[in-house]
């Protein structure tokens, strides 16, 4: 049962666009099924997460991460009462405005955007699912309700000023309240990114060999993991004994959710979802503690895996391909696709055209992006 502060579907602030309603699913379900059949999110099959997509079939991807995330908002979201279904969605949805090779993209392509009004992969997610895809007749985007749209926005807190630029373009016509925190859904859907991420990228590097499973038994909150499984199944091969350890400080991490959470929404009381908006502080975080000793497991990632000199080596060369092709384009924007081009051919002066190459290279796969630098500037 839904709890009396949850998102409520019978009461969404609606769509943009008037829409009949479906007769099968609630507008929440159906926002996640258009997020799950855009192209932007198929695209995530080949987007980097931490090592470029051809470096292993192992390795986890944005579309992989994405699901996972989602994974752990439903778990979270049915424990606390929650709708699920939005949740989910803002889950699915939160890394659609990545660009090719993650992070490191990202910082290419907002240095590049610099004299344009930058580049945030959050607001590039809110201008793909209102502007950038076109797959209805009746509007562009998907036409998702205002709350999933709150949620890819806000997921994260409070959008402060200046506004980046796709969310200041949207929010003039669609108000978001930007300056006040998102519903419980879209705050669970958040911690759900953190978990996901500092579990499975411990799995990934010690996949590849960037550290041991040694180094990770002697890190906080994994330790015991590690020590637990040893003492249940002594002797046990390298790979389940890992597998096991991790399982359970993916377990640690979203127990220490739930009971913070119930603890914050007690404290608040909140009588309805906007009560949760106007809290003026995130009712869903880990504790004190547990935070302290996660952030030293994230600076053993930092230091031994995101800066690895393997990884390092990688990300300079992509960051060196996407920097080569937003040049390339913004001389020669003919070259884009026709359907590309009519974006700017009323208003052909250079921030309109800059902001077209910038979406255009931002949906980009890795390996399109890969394929267009060695046709276009290695052939």
């Amino acid at each position: 049962m839904q709890a009396i502060f949850a998102a409520d579907p019978t009461g969404t602030r609606g769509r943009l666009f008037l829409e009949a309603e479906s007769a099968h699913r609630t507008p929440f379900h159906r926002d996640r099924d258009r997020i799950i059949h855009s192209s932007a999110f198929r695209r995530l099959k080949h987007k980097t997460q931490v090592f470029v997509e051809h470096e292993g079939d192992y390795f986890r991807t944005r579309l992989t991460h994405s699901i996972e995330v989602a994974q752990v908002a439903r778990t979270l979201a049915n424990a606390l009462g929650l709708n699920q279904e939005l949740a989910e969605a803002v889950a699915l949805a939160h890394d659609l405005g990545h660009t090719p090779f993650g992070h490191t993209g990202e910082d290419a392509m907002d240095e590049l955007m610099q004299p344009y009004g930058g580049f945030d992969h959050n607001a590039q997610a809110l201008k793909i699912v209102t502007s950038l895809e076109r797959s209805y007749a009746e509007f562009d985007g998907l036409n998702l309700t205002w709350e999933t749209l709150e949620g890819i926005a806000k997921h994260n807190g409070p959008v402060g000023h200046p506004l980046p630029y796709a969310f200041a373009e949207y929010n003039a016509k669609h108000d978001l309240e930007l300056n006040t925190h998102a519903c419980a859904e879209a705050q669970v859907a958040a911690l759900a990114d953190d978990i996901a991420y500092n579990n499975h990228d411990l799995h990934d590097g010690l996949r590849a060999g960037l550290f041991t499973d040694d180094e990770v038994a002697a890190l906080p909150l994994v330790g015991p993991c590690f020590a637990d499984v040893d003492e249940k199944y002594p002797k046990l091969d390298l790979r389940r004994r890992r597998n096991e350890a991790l399982r359970r400080f993916f377990g640690v991490m979203v127990e220490d959710v739930l009971r913070v959470t119930r603890g914050n929404l007690l404290d608040l009381d909140p009588q309805s979802a906007q009560d949760i908006r106007m809290a003026g502080r995130p009712m869903a975080q880990f504790s004190i503690d547990l935070w302290a000793d996660l952030k030293q497991v994230r600076t053993f990632l930092f230091t031994r895996m995101y800066r690895a000199p393997s990884v390092v080596a990688m990300r300079k060369d992509v960051s060196a391909k996407v920097r080569a092709l937003f040049p390339y384009f913004m001389e020669k924007p003919y070259l884009l696709p026709m359907e590309w081009q009519v974006e700017f051919a009323h208003s052909p002066d250079e921030q309109t055209i800059a902001r077209v190459v910038c979406d255009y290279i931002a949906g980009m796969t890795d390996r399109f992006a890969l394929q267009q630098y060695e046709q276009l500037l290695n052939s």
